[in-house]
């Protein structure tokens, strides 16, 4: 179907009756532009056509000319905001615009689960982890969401990554997420409690918790015992202001800061536990 716009000039003083007027007469919203220009749309030109004649009919001092307007596939158009991001080592592209070129790449598609590389505590947490990861590390994702960070820790050389995610609806797409990146063998999701089930992996490497503070501060006695001596526990998931309010609590559960960042308003730290 090929929608029409009328594009429909009058003074001033009509403006906004001619703009309530197409708004009653289409069901559709109208554009208004800077410079008085009221704009409406029809679902065809025989329409467009007739509102053209009855408007004229109403309002005696317009002008009116008609448009056909390009068809637009609103199931992809929103496709038009979402680019690759280089992250470190880390090629983060959306499945349409995947590519071979790059050395290290994890291909993910936005839905409903979190963590997509398009929010800035994603893009910390990956940042660092691949600042502190190893090769053969074993890695936990707490709150994996979309398996993004499992991913990446498996991409980036750990031998096995486990991802908890509370969230059962989320687990479908992590799931799929980590068959399209082929690393199905090396990570493994699981559904629960990050407090209850982070201790059953222990000991690892490395542990990604990418949540609020307010979960990550119960956090900070069990990944201590889950991490083992000289391991790495990376945090995000907060903004920037609140990095007064966490800080202090790591120091205080044993945890020696070793790098941290701001992106977008969102802090990301990293902390070995002595």
């Amino acid at each position: 179907m090929t929608w029409w716009a009328l594009d429909v000039r009058t003074a001033p003083a009509s403006h906004d009756a001619v703009a309530s007027w197409l708004v009653t007469k289409t069901g559709q919203a109208v554009e208004e532009r800077d410079d008085g220009t009221v704009i409406g749309f029809a679902r065809s030109e025989e329409a467009a056509r007739t509102l053209e004649h009855e408007l004229a009919g109403v309002f005696s001092e317009v002008s009116i000319s008609l448009r056909d307007v390009e068809p637009i596939d609103w199931s992809t158009r929103w496709r038009d905001g979402i680019k690759s991001r280089r992250l470190g080592r880390l090629t983060l592209a959306p499945s349409w615009l995947a590519t071979s070129d790059a050395e290290i790449s994890v291909t993910l598609d936005p839905e409903t689960a979190f963590g997509s590389g398009e929010h800035g505590s994603t893009r910390g947490a990956l940042v660092l982890l691949d600042r502190f990861i190893q090769p053969g590390d074993r890695v936990l994702d707490l709150g994996t969401g979309s398996g993004i960070l499992a991913i990446a820790a498996v991409k980036l050389g750990a031998r096995q990554a486990i991802g908890i995610e509370i969230d059962g609806e989320a687990l479908p797409i992590a799931a799929a997420n980590v068959d399209r990146n082929h690393v199905s063998d090396d990570v493994t999701l699981l559904h629960g409690d990050a407090a209850e089930l982070a201790p059953l992996c222990a000991p690892v490497d490395l542990v990604v918790s990418n949540i609020l503070r307010g979960p990550n501060t119960e956090l900070l006695p069990i990944i201590a015992r889950t991490i083992k001596p000289g391991g790495i526990a990376i945090f995000a998931g907060m903004e920037s202001r609140e990095s007064t309010l966490f800080r202090p609590l790591l120091q205080t559960a044993g945890y020696v800061v070793r790098d941290e960042l701001v992106d977008a308003g969102w802090w990301s730290v990293a902390a070995s536990h002595r």
